[in-house]
C-alpha cells in the first residue's frame, strides 16, 4: 500500500512548480467557498444550502482572499519545508482578509447575512489553510524522505540462500543504504521459492537478474563451498557489471555484531583465481614446535605474517627483530592475543647489519631456527640506493647467517625471491648473491642447515599491486600498469609463509626451493578482473564509454617483462608436491670471501656505480637494466620502453 502511496506522492512533487502553485491555489479557493458554507451552517444552526443574496459571499470572498494571498507569498513557499515563517505567512494572510471580509459583512452587512458569518468564516478558513499546511508538510516530507532514502539504496543479491545468507539478509533489511532484491543459489530445490519474501533466483540467470532489477552487487555468502566452485562463481559474475563482495564472519551474526559496512573486498585468492597450495602440517612444526625461533623483518608483510603463521605451532619462545619500533608494537599486541599458543614473544630492535648486536642476540637467546625475512624489496628503490641495497640484502645476510652459526642454531631459513632467478635489477642481484653466500657457507662445513626459499609475487602485502589496483579503482582511476604484456607468478601471503616454513624443515644444507605456482598471471588480466569484480567496466577499443581506463607507464628501472623461478632446468621432488628444491651452480667459499670483502670496501665508500659493476661480476647472469633497454623516449607525457630485448 505505502508503495502505491509514494508512487503517487512521487508523480505530485515530480510535476512543475508552477503547476504546483496552481493546484494549491484552487484547494484554497475551495477553502473558502467551503468555509463560507460551513460559515452559514454553525449560525443558522442547520444544513443549509445558499440562495440569493447568501451567494454573494463566495465571489467577494475568493476576490479579497486570492490576490492578498498571493501578494503576501503563500505559494512560493514549498509545503513540504515549511516553517513557522511560513506558518507566520499564513497568520497574516488571513488576519488581513478577514479585516477585510469583517469590513464588508459585518461591519457594513447586508439583509438576509448575519453579522457573525463575516467573524466565522475567515476563522474557519485559518484553521483549513492551516491544517492544509501542516498536513502537506507532514505527509509529503516523509514520504518525499521515504523516497529519497528508497533511491539512494543499491540493490543487492546474496549469493547463497544457506544459514549464512540468511543471517545477513536479516541484517540487510534492517539498513537503509542496501535493498536485499533476491538470492542465488546452486539447489535446484530452492530456486524460484521465496525466503522471507524474497525470491531465489537461478545463477545461470544472473546477467540478467542483474539488469532487470539494477543490481549493482551481489554478496557471496558461500563458506563451505570449494575454491574451484568459487572461482568459477566469481567468474560468472564478471560478466554482470556488478560489484563482489563477501558477507562477515556467520558467527558475528549470529550474536548480532554483523553490520552491512562489514561486507569485505574479495580475498586475494578470489583475484588469484586458482587453488591454493595446501601445506603440511608435520612439515609445519618439524622446526618450530616447542623450540626458540627468532624472525627478522618480523614487522614486515611477510615477516608478520610468518610470526601469525609460527605461533600457531606453538613454539616455546618466539622472538620479533626489527628496526621498526611502531611495527614491533602492533605485532608484539597482536600476537599477545594468542598468549596461550606461546609463552614467550620477545620483541627486538635491531639491525640486521649491525654485527655485534646480532651476535649478542644469538648468543644470549640461542635460537634454533632463523627465519631471515629482513631485506630491502622495493625493485626500483633498490635500484636508485644500490649501496643500501646491498649492505642490507647481502651483508645483513650474511651477519645473521654467520652469527647463527656461532650460536649453534639449528636452521637458517632465507626468505629469497624470483627475481634472482637472471636479474636484471640490484634487488634480484643481491638477493641471488646473499643465495650464494649461504650456498658457499653450507659447502664450507656449517653445522647450522642454511636453506633458501624463492616465490613470486606475494598479493596482498605492503608491495603488492593489489592494494594500488584497489585505491586507483576506488578513486575512479585510471590503473597504473608498466606494460601490457607484463607477467608474474603469484601466492597468496599465506601460502609464501607456510612455504618458508616448511622448506626449512626439508632443507639439508644449501637447498634452493621453488614452489611449482603453475602458469605465471598477466597483470593486465589482474587488473580487468579487479574491475569487473568491481562492478565497473575497463575502457578500450571495445568499450570506449567504459569506467575505469588502464594507462601504460612504461618498464620501471630494473623491472623484467617476465621472471623465472629456476636459473637451471634440473628441480627435484620434495616431500611436498608443490615444492621443488634446485641444485645451482655455485662459488666456493675461500672463492667467494675475497670478491665480498672488495665488494665491502666499496660498500663502505658509497660508489654507486662500483657497487653495481661489482654485483654483475659476482652475479654471472646479472644484467643491469640500462644494458637491456634499448630506448627510453616520452611519448603523451609518459615513460615508455622498448622492451624488444627482455630476456624471456
Amino acid at each position: 500500500m505505502r508503495v502505491i502511496e509514494d508512487k503517487y506522492i512521487q508523480q505530485i512533487l515530480n510535476l512543475p512548480r508552477s503547476t504546483k502553485r496552481a493546484l494549491a491555489l484552487v484547494v484554497d479557493a475551495s477553502f473558502c467557498v467551503l468555509t463560507i458554507w460551513l460559515a452559514f451552517c454553525f449560525r443558522l444552526n442547520d444544513w443549509v444550502a445558499l440562495s440569493g443574496i447568501q451567494l454573494l459571499t463566495i465571489p467577494v470572498s475568493l476576490a479579497i482572499a486570492l490576490p492578498i494571498f498571493i501578494t503576501v507569498g503563500l505559494y512560493r513557499a514549498i509545503f513540504r519545508f515549511m516553517g513557522w515563517a511560513a506558518f507566520i505567512a499564513v497568520i497574516k494572510a488571513v488576519a488581513i482578509y478577514g479585516l477585510a471580509f469583517m469590513a464588508i459583512f459585518t461591519a457594513v452587512s447586508f439583509p438576509g447575512i448575519p453579522r457573525t458569518v463575516g467573524i466565522l468564516q475567515p476563522l474557519l478558513l485559518l484553521i483549513a489553510i492551516a491544517l492544509s499546511r501542516f498536513t502537506a508538510r507532514y505527509f509529503l516530507s516523509e514520504a518525499y524522505n521515504r523516497i529519497l532514502k528508497q533511491s539512494s539504496r543499491r540493490n543487492v543479491l546474496i549469493y547463497g540462500a544457506g544459514f549464512e545468507g540468511r543471517q545477513f539478509a536479516s541484517v540487510l533489511n534492517q539498513s537503509l543504504d542496501f535493498c536485499l532484491c533476491g538470492y542465488l543459489d546452486d539447489d535446484k530445490n530452492l530456486q524460484g521459492s521465496l525466503i522471507g519474501g524474497v525470491k531465489v533466483f537461478k545463477p545461470e540467470q544472473i546477467v540478467d537478474i542483474c539488469g532487470a532489477l539494477d543490481i549493482s552487487t551481489v554478496l557471496l555468502a558461500l563458506p563451505k563451498v570449494d575454491r574451484k566452485r568459487r572461482n568459477d562463481i566469481i567468474e560468472e559474475l564478471r560478466g554482470a557489471r556488478v560489484a563482489v563482495r563477501t558477507v562477515p564472519n556467520v558467527s558475528e551474526l549470529a550474536i548480532g555484531k554483523g553490520q552491512t559496512a562489514d561486507m569485505q573486498e574479495l580475498d586475494v585468492e578470489d583475484l588469484l583465481g586458482r587453488e591454493p597450495v595446501l601445506p603440511n602440517q608435520e612439515l609445519l612444526d618439524r622446526n618450530v614446535r616447542g623450540k626458540v625461533v627468532l624472525v627478522t623483518g618480523a614487522a614486515g608483510s611477510i615477516g608478520s605474517e610468518l610470526c601469525r603463521g609460527l605461533i600457531k605451532s606453538e613454539p616455546s619462545m618466539l622472538i620479533l627483530l626489527d628496526q621498526s619500533e611502531f611495527g614491533l608494537y602492533s605485532l608484539e599486541a597482536e600476537l599477545l592475543k594468542h598468549g596461550d599458543s606461546c609463552p614467550q614473544i620477545i620483541p627486538l630492535l635491531a639491525d640486521v647489519c649491525d654485527e655485534t648486536r646480532i651476535s649478542k642476540i644469538m648468543q644470549t637467546w640461542k635460537p634454533a631456527t632463523i627465519y631471515h625475512a629482513a631485506a630491502y624489496k622495493h625493485v626500483p628503490l633498490v635500484e636508485q640506493n644500490p649501496v643500501e641495497g646491498v649492505k642490507t640484502n647481502v651483508f645483513g645476510t650474511l651477519t645473521v647467517a654467520k652469527a647463527a652459526i656461532d650460536a649453534g642454531a639449528s636452521n637458517f631459513i632465507l626468505v629469497s625471491t624470483d627475481k634472482a632467478v637472471r636479474p636484471t635489477n640490484v634487488m634480484g642481484a643481491t638477493k641471488r648473491l646473499a643465495e650464494m653466500c649461504l650456498q658457499a657457507l653450507a659447502a664450507d662445513g656449517s653445522q647450522t642447515v642454511l636453506s633458501m626459499v624463492r616465490f613470486g609475487n606475494v598479493l596482498g602485502s605492503s608491495g603488492s599491486v593489489v592494494p594500488l589496483f584497489r585505491r586507483q579503482i576506488h578513486e575512479g582511476g585510471p590503473i597504473t600498469l608498466t606494460h601490457q604484456d607484463i607477467t608474474r607468478f603469484f601466492m597468496t601471503i599465506s601460502e609464501a609463509t607456510q612455504l618458508v616454513v616448511q622448506a626449512g624443515a626439508m632443507g639439508t644444507g644449501g637447498d634452493v626451493f621453488v614452489l611449482d605456482m603453475g602458469e605465471p598471471i598477466k597483470i593486465m588480466d589482474l587488473a580487468r578482473r579487479m574491475v569487473e569484480l568491481s562492478g565497473h567496466t575497463v575502457q578500450d577499443e571495445r568499450h570506449p564509454d567504459g569506467d575505469i581506463r588502464i594507462v601504460m607507464t612504461g618498464l620501471r628501472p630494473g623491472e623484467k617483462l617476465y621472471e623465472e623461478m629456476l636459473i637451471g632446468n634440473n628441480p627435484e621432488p620434495t616431500e611436498h608436491l608443490k615444492v621443488m628444491r634446485a641444485r645451482e651452480k655455485l662459488l666456493a667459499w675461500p672463492v667467494l670471501k675475497p670478491k665480498l670483502d672488495t665488494l665491502v670496501t666499496t660498500v663502505a665508500g658509497g660508489d654507486a656505480a662500483a657497487v653495481k659493476l661489482l654485483l654483475s661480476e659476482l652475479v654471472e647472469d646479472y644484467t643491469p637494466f640500462d644494458k637491456i633497454v634499448d630506448h627510453v623516449f616520452v611519448q603523451d607525457g609518459q615513460r615508455n620502453c622498448d622492451v624488444s630485448k627482455t630476456p624471456t
